[in-house]
């Protein structure tokens, strides 16, 4: 008997012990809309606490100015490029 394959209701790249961090902008920038909304569970995949945590995280960065806020904002926005962990030579 063939095993059916399902998929999972949650993202496999975030465990469920994952930090958001608010400093991350590149990470959050995964969980906004174009128009500026937070996407919802539904859509993005996390569990409620999971999402609880983008939410609070990416208040916290539009608060501090990583993120921008509005949906006119995110007209004239650049999209965060991810930072290299090693540091800068010349």
């Amino acid at each position: 008997m063939l095993k059916k394959s399902f998929r999972s209701k949650y993202r496999p790249e975030f465990p469920g012990d994952f930090n958001f961090d608010y400093k991350d902008p590149v990470t959050l920038s995964r969980f906004i809309m174009e128009s500026g909304k937070i996407i919802p569970s539904r859509i993005s995949k996390l569990s409620m606490s999971q999402q609880r945590k983008v939410a609070a995280a990416v208040r916290k960065a539009r608060s501090l100015a990583l993120l921008p806020v509005g949906s006119e904002a995110y007209d004239k926005f650049d999209k965060a490029e991810p930072v290299s962990p090693k540091p800068f030579e010349i």
